[in-house]
């Protein structure tokens, strides 16, 4: 992992609290990672990319605000939901949705699409979808962009007012990860949707003319990333692959060590929870106001709320890769003052 350089601001140690570190090694690309980008992977920017000539900011030391007491588990967050948990219990279900996160920023749920099953056409009014396709085969297309089909390791960026569709190519379920901006609602283009949709809570659908121009994938955006292709097998660099205004999916891969002491608490952020998909491997985790620490296997979820210290490491025997998901692509950490600024 990186690590910030000690901290050599000796007039000012024991002055102050926590030190704020404005880059961290959890949320960061490993050291020594091939500097190659996957011809489908954005540009690194960012905390994670870094490239040739980073340089890391010089961390503060400063009074932050820790949340007391610190954000809370409400359904359907929970610190660790594990795929096994959520495929048992819709194993006798085709098609079918489950929440997995919920807070002020972001949404994440589950999906499933039955063989042959095929969505409604949809687009977002301003902000962007984010998807990890895990299971089967899900023909993706979206506007402007050439179909491609997706399986497992696959990461998709979809910009805002493209309208898209996901179908479930041959006799397998396809299954992936979909995030939102929290209370996105979708809008369904006249062309393939010429009947009234339900109403949902909240809206009434009513028929109007779009004026606000399709998005567009940036210099450096691709619609997606094959992970296991072009990283894992290809030995291309990880790094943020969306890093945009409050939308941050960001890989982390390094090679497994041994799980650090109790007493490394980590960091904590002062506005946002985070959570993490398992992409690879395993990873260990210790979150504050939970019993023990855990390893979270591939296909798991894992939450920090607001406010609580946490650290993930890679899990030892193996590479290991876990995509950080937040709303904020330079998001303030906090450390303890002890630790230097480092983990």
């Amino acid at each position: 992992m990186h690590i910030l350089k000690p901290l050599m601001l000796a007039a000012a140690a024991g002055t102050m609290a926590l030190i704020a570190g404005m880059a961290m090694a959890q949320d960061a690309a490993p050291a020594g990672a091939p500097s190659a980008a996957p011809a489908n992977a954005m540009a690194p920017t960012g905390r994670a990319g870094r490239g040739r000539g980073f340089r890391r900011p010089p961390p503060q030391v400063a009074w932050s605000p820790k949340k007391s007491p610190y954000g809370a588990y409400n359904a359907p967050n929970k610190p660790w939901w594990k795929l096994s948990d959520v495929l048992s219990a819709h194993s006798k279900t085709g098609t079918w949705q489950q929440a997995i996160v919920r807070n002020k920023d972001m949404e994440a749920d589950w999906h499933q699409l039955a063989a042959g099953g095929k969505t409604t056409e949809v687009e977002y009014p301003d902000n962007r979808v984010g998807m990890i396709v895990w299971q089967g085969q899900v023909r993706v297309s979206i506007k402007g962009q050439e179909p491609f089909v997706a399986s497992k390791g696959f990461e998709i960026n979809i910009p805002y007012r493209l309208p898209f569709t996901m179908e479930t190519v041959g006799d397998t379920p396809a299954l992936w990860f979909e995030v939102h901006q929290a209370g996105d609602v979708p809008i369904y283009p006249i062309a393939s949707s010429p009947e009234k949709p339900k109403d949902i809570a909240g809206y009434k659908y009513t028929k109007v003319i779009l004026n606000g121009g399709d998005g567009t994938y940036g210099p450096n955006e691709k619609p997606y990333l094959d992970y296991y292709k072009d990283v894992v097998n290809g030995g291309a660099r990880g790094g943020a692959f969306i890093s945009s205004d409050h939308f941050f999916m960001n890989n982390i891969r390094g090679m497994g060590t041994p799980m650090p002491p109790a007493t490394d608490l980590g960091h904590f952020h002062v506005d946002y929870d985070e959570f993490w998909f398992i992409m690879e491997g395993k990873i260990d985790y210790q979150i504050e106001g939970l019993p023990a620490p855990f390893t979270a296997e591939a296909g798991d979820v894992v939450t920090a709320a607001q406010g609580r210290w946490h650290r993930a490491s890679y899990s030892a025997g193996q590479m290991d890769t876990r995509v950080a998901i937040n709303p904020f692509p330079h998001g303030l950490h906090n450390y303890p003052e002890a630790s230097g600024g480092r983990q």
